[in-house]
């Protein structure tokens, strides 16, 4: 079979091992890694990943080849824990936390997700749509090719719907791919303060019949937090999810460890996110029951915490975990994957192979598309990201920089020499 393009020449191409599972413990430490070859690609996926040259079985006079000397190629990057679509911005909330003002005490008074909740809700489809666009851009620049999406900035079924469907129209209109996340449980709205019990009962009679009914969504999350809803309220709304047929997360032990992971791992969510707060205990039971921990160390250095999500313990304790930016505009704004990832290095101390298996492969398993993105397997969609970079340890080791040249989806260029296609 004859390739229709083939990219040839990178220095190094990294290559995650689909075992078909997550990888867990000792597998996040392992890889395939080409020093100098090639990818070639046909009908939008991967044909065949080779080291040296292509041989005449992939080439014919209609192949296109374009060579990327001294590069290194990845999978598509992958974020698998975003809060895309939201109105209104809160760098007024800045010097707050300049000054210490604690997350949860902001939320109280007030600011944070219930700020971003008004601004959401006070915004048109097309706002919402075009500044999440912007920021979906910004994304695919650092070489990100798939995202997940979660609502929750709403938290009526009006806003809720109108996150959600934008999310919708997105996926069918831009480069990258998204995974719609439904968590109408991120906050207490104003009109709930004090019957955060009769909230729960609106989104599971009401809401999640509706979400599903109109497939918006493939996931449900709630926040189990102190101030926010309590283990008893998540376990209820996540079972009901279940019983639904949607899949679950949590964000869990962020601030407070306070029963999240059990319920992970009672109810067999596919992740658990945060972690910041996590016991040794509680590692056990998410490795046990094979969830896969979401760790969003870009969060821990928003909020000028010291917390990061202890990465190298939860791998040794034989726990599949991903790395995702948590993009949002209070705790985490930013749409730079690449920095979470040195963060992955410098501040959770792990390897750049751990690295790079926690973007790809892991976390196409957190979303739940490992059959079709997440490495280079033959047969997989040619999500590609090319780094200025020789090698994997270089885009880690040299930080702060946006290294991504090119990126191709499904095939196609849609970044190329740093801009847009």
């Amino acid at each position: 079979m004859k390739a229709e393009k083939i990219l040839n020449n990178f220095s190094q191409i990294f290559c995650p091992i689909d075992q078909g599972a997550p990888l867990r413990g000792k597998q996040m430490s392992e890889a395939i890694i080409i020093n100098g070859g090639y990818i070639a690609i046909k009908d939008g996926k991967i044909l065949h990943v080779g080291e040296g040259q292509p041989n005449n079985d992939l080439v014919d006079k209609h192949t296109e080849i374009i060579d990327y000397t001294g590069k290194l190629a990845t999978p598509g990057l992958i974020d698998c824990h975003t809060h895309l679509v939201y109105g209104g911005s809160r760098e007024h909330e800045f010097a707050k936390k300049l000054n210490g003002v604690p997350y949860l005490e902001i939320l109280a008074d007030g600011g944070g997700i219930l700020s971003t909740m008004n601004a959401t809700r006070q915004a048109s489809f097309d706002t919402l749509y075009n500044k999440s666009a912007d920021l979906l851009d910004k994304m695919l620049m650092h070489g990100v090719t798939t995202v997940e999406a979660k609502s929750g900035y709403g938290l009526n079924w009006e806003t809720e719907k109108k996150q959600l469907e934008v999310a919708k129209k997105l996926n069918n209109e831009h480069a990258i791919d998204i995974v719609s996340t439904f968590m109408g449980a991120h906050a207490i709205p104003a009109e709930y303060q004090g019957r955060s019990n009769e909230f729960i009962d609106l989104i599971i009679d009401e809401m999640l019949p509706k979400v599903k009914a109109e497939k918006l969504a493939e996931f449900c999350d709630v926040f189990c937090e102190e101030g926010v809803f309590s283990a008893e309220e998540s376990y209820r709304l996540l079972k009901a999810a279940k019983e639904m047929g949607f899949k679950l997360r949590i964000h869990a032990d962020e601030i407070a460890s306070i029963g999240g992971v059990d319920i992970a791992a009672q109810l067999g969510a596919v992740s658990a996110e945060h972690l910041m707060m996590i016991t040794d205990e509680g590692i056990r039971k998410l490795s046990e029951a094979k969830v896969i921990g979401n760790l969003l160390p870009g969060t821990t250095f928003s909020l000028m915490e010291d917390t990061y999500a202890p990465a190298r313990k939860m791998i040794d304790k034989g726990m599949a975990i991903t790395l995702t930016t948590d993009s949002n505009p209070g705790s985490c704004p930013t749409a730079n994957l690449q920095f979470i990832m040195q963060l992955g290095c410098f501040m959770q101390k792990l390897t750049p192979i751990q690295v790079f298996n926690a973007v790809t492969i892991n976390a196409a398993y957190s979303i739940c598309r490992s059959k079709s993105v997440g490495s280079l397997d033959k047969g997989k969609s040619a999500d590609i990201t090319i780094f200025d970079a020789p090698n994997i340890d270089f885009p880690l080791y040299f930080f702060a920089t946006n290294l991504v040249t090119h990126v191709y989806k499904a095939g196609d260029l849609v970044v190329s020499q740093r801009q847009h296609s």
